[in-house]
């Protein structure tokens, strides 16, 4: 071995090692739903390790919206595979998932024997403001890049709009692609007679029977396909998780999935791990290992394949349009998950200022979001305390 290799190796290693320790930080620490998820992502990669530019970030993001799977942990993924290629791809994607499964396996043990889940909205009363804050900074910093004329303006003000009246989210951002795609091509295919491309979507349903005895394998399959083809947000992964076990297998009661669905909501990491609550309760140890690895599964796959197109997309000048309307497109949303966020979290004059505090600190000194998340999660312990 040279001593290229050697140093290498090293550089391998150490980046390897940043990786683990960043995203199981952000596994441990990452409330608030994959919006909350990606703004803290952008805050540690872009503005302070300068791993990727904004435009990388936003061509990641875009290109996490055009597969299905969960976006946050695909984006974990992503930056993985971009800092320490295929290792960095598992271990990026690992780290942001194992603590958020860790801690559900510990939550269904308790469900199991108390019959209830944990409360922690005092957590959440905290954590929520300083989510908002973060959200919205990161926002304003990616739609600074991502809003490069009056169309993409256009486009993104339209998806924000369009998301409050219940338009599909998936159809808004491949609309808001092609619109953006055609229009800066639009005058080239009249020039040159150029005629290309294409577009693909999928979605299937479910038949209904009797419950079905429980078994391993029938558990892994049926999350994995659920990873496989799941677009959008938790609400869909609702419908999803009922009409196959609750409907078609009999495996959980409404008031079940309910309580896993209540869990994956309020502890950190990808709301993904719902699966692991339901694989628990309904084969232990065993059943939240495999249901895990089931869900997610899929996530490493779909970055694994398209990870490498993405640098040819931006340099197409077909795809590049593509990749622009998807991303400012992708920004409408996560604006408009905000102001939902804001309306269930900014209900006092307490939550109202830690947001503006949160807020502050990240504008004039640059705190690092970890810390704000802690300081949030103080604050609603204080806040319960005093009440």
């Amino acid at each position: 071995m040279t001593s290229q290799d050697v140093r290498d190796e090293q550089s391998l290693r150490r980046r390897l090692l940043e990786l683990a320790v960043l995203f199981l930080r952000l596994g441990f620490t990452a409330f608030g739903g994959p919006a909350a998820h990606i703004a803290m992502m952008h805050d540690e990669v872009v503005k302070r390790r300068r791993w990727l530019t904004d435009q990388e970030f936003l061509d990641l993001l875009g290109a996490t919206n055009l597969i299905p799977g969960p976006n946050s942990t695909e984006m974990s993924i992503h930056i993985g595979f971009r800092r320490a290629g295929w290792l960095g791809l598992i271990v990026g994607g690992a780290c942001f998932i194992l603590p958020a499964m860790l801690i559900v396996m510990v939550l269904a043990w308790t469900y199991q024997v108390y019959g209830e889940t944990p409360a922690a909205t005092w957590l959440l009363y905290g954590v929520k403001p300083v989510m908002v804050a973060i959200v919205l900074l990161a926002i304003l910093d990616l739609g600074r890049k991502a809003v490069k004329d009056a169309l993409t303006l256009a486009i993104g003000v339209g998806v924000f709009a369009l998301y409050f009246l219940r338009v599909n989210e998936i159809v808004l951002l491949f609309a808001g692609g092609a619109i953006v795609m055609v229009a800066a091509n639009l005058q080239r295919l009249r020039r040159e007679r150029l005629h290309n491309l294409a577009g693909p979507l999928a979605l299937f349903s479910l038949p209904t029977l009797a419950a079905t005895p429980f078994d391993l394998s029938t558990l892994f399959f049926t999350f994995l396909k659920i990873g496989s083809v799941l677009y959008g947000s938790g609400y869909v992964l609702l419908a999803f998780l009922r009409s196959d076990f609750v409907v078609r297998l009999g495996w959980l009661s409404d008031q079940q999935l309910l309580d896993a669905i209540a869990i994956g909501q309020v502890t950190p990491g990808p709301v993904f791990t719902t699966a692991t609550f339901i694989g628990f309760v309904l084969g232990g140890t065993p059943g939240a290992l495999v249901a895990t690895l089931g869900i997610f599964l899929p996530a490493f796959i779909f970055v694994a394949l398209s990870n490498p197109f993405i640098p040819r997309l931006r340099s197409s000048t077909w795809f590049s349009g593509l990749l622009d309307g998807v991303n400012v497109a992708s920004l409408g949303l996560m604006a408009a998950v905000t102001v939902e966020l804001g309306r269930a979290s900014l209900i006092d004059p307490l939550t109202i200022g830690i947001a503006l505090v949160s807020a502050a600190l990240l504008i004039r000194y640059k705190m690092n979001s970890t810390w704000l998340v802690v300081g949030g999660a103080a604050l609603g312990l204080l806040g319960a305390w005093l009440r």
